[in-house]
């Protein structure tokens, strides 16, 4: 089979699955090629030829080629102008809307699981009785005994003592009750009881505000005004300072601080020092004016739980100056060792 033949056939199959621009290619190629056809390959050509499809004249039911442009973006269609095929079951979503109006009288109440939420012009937010609050907004409560001990003096007197702490309150403002006393043989022979006004001014520390009440037996009560600092220091030392200011110019100051020195998680020993300041003599009370006493402790304590810790200790007792004086007349010791056992506990 020559040439020209070959080419004639394959522009024939080509037209036959209507690549027309193959088919005229092979015509032109056909038409100045240098092979001239024989009469007895055109005959065969024409018998075995097929009808080119012209594509500028099909017609399909809903396609119009002829007004297709392969250059021109596809035509937006209209939602609303979809064929019945397109329709899905008639269905107008231009028209469709939500349930609305008034629920049904048998409906569920939708605050019914809401958690407290309720609803108010449409919007739902927390009852007052439910609204969350911060720490910082709500108020709590503890009471810290730290000394309630026996003790007993080297010249074998003996008594009960006690020393603790009480607030109520939020974060940043609380009232506190402050109280410290010795017992014996059944009464209250000196305390010292402060009700206070306490406002964190920082992370550790707070400022107090209050009175002051001292009772002693046989000796006259006095009533003080109270201001302080309260707080815990670098290095973990918790340190207590006020001043007090008396009627008739009485003033008064009065220092205390303490430490945790670990030994193990539970064991420690807890060094511990107080000193009291006066401004002026009070022989009713036996105190004399500038540094009127001094205390030093060191006392083991085991913690069982953090709310009970038991312990032991020594402390030392000092009075100086006119006080030191006016313990001397009352045949009372200046200084003074004593042993003591007790327990620190809060709630």
């Amino acid at each position: 089979m020559n040439t020209p033949i070959k080419k004639r056939i394959l522009a024939i199959t080509l037209a036959s699955i209507g690549t027309a621009p193959f088919f005229a290619y092979a015509q032109a190629d056909h038409q100045h090629s240098g092979h001239n056809a024989s009469p007895d390959n055109a005959s065969l050509a024409d018998q075995t030829a097929v009808p080119v499809m012209d594509h500028s004249t099909m017609q399909m039911p809903g396609m119009d080629h002829g007004a297709m442009s392969m250059n021109s973006p596809p035509a937006q269609t209209d939602p609303d102008s979809a064929s019945p095929a397109h329709d899905m079951g008639a269905m107008d979503h231009g028209s469709m809307q939500m349930q609305g109006g008034s629920a049904p009288t048998d409906a569920r109440d939708p605050d019914a699981y809401s958690g407290g939420y309720t609803r108010n012009a449409g919007q739902y937010s927390l009852g007052a009785e439910h609204r969350l609050r911060m720490s910082d907004a709500h108020n709590f409560a503890s009471v810290g005994i730290d000394k309630l001990e026996y003790v007993r003096a080297r010249g074998g007197d003996e008594w009960t003592a006690y020393e603790g702490q009480a607030w109520f309150g939020g974060t940043y403002n609380r009232a506190v009750l402050k109280a410290e006393g010795e017992v014996a043989q059944g009464k209250l022979q000196e305390s010292r009881t402060e009700l206070l006004w306490g406002h964190a001014v920082s992370t550790f520390w707070d400022t107090q505000l209050g009175v002051r009440f001292d009772h002693g037996q046989g000796t006259p009560n006095r009533e003080w005004l109270a201001l302080g600092v309260q707080g815990l220091t670098p290095y973990w030392f918790e340190v207590d300072a006020t001043a007090y200011a008396g009627p008739s110019g009485r003033t008064a100051l009065r220092l205390n601080a303490e430490y945790d020195l670990l030994l193990t998680q539970k064991l420690y020993l807890q060094p511990s020092v107080e000193a009291n300041f006066y401004g002026k003599n009070d022989k009713a009370r036996e105190i004399g004016r500038g540094l009127s006493d001094a205390k030093a402790g060191l006392r083991l304590k085991y913690e069982v739980t953090r709310q009970f810790v038991p312990y032991i200790g020594v402390e030392w007792s000092s009075k100086f100056g006119q006080t030191a004086d006016y313990a001397q007349e009352e045949d009372e010791s200046k200084h003074e060792t004593r042993f003591v056992a007790g327990i620190s506990f809060r709630f």
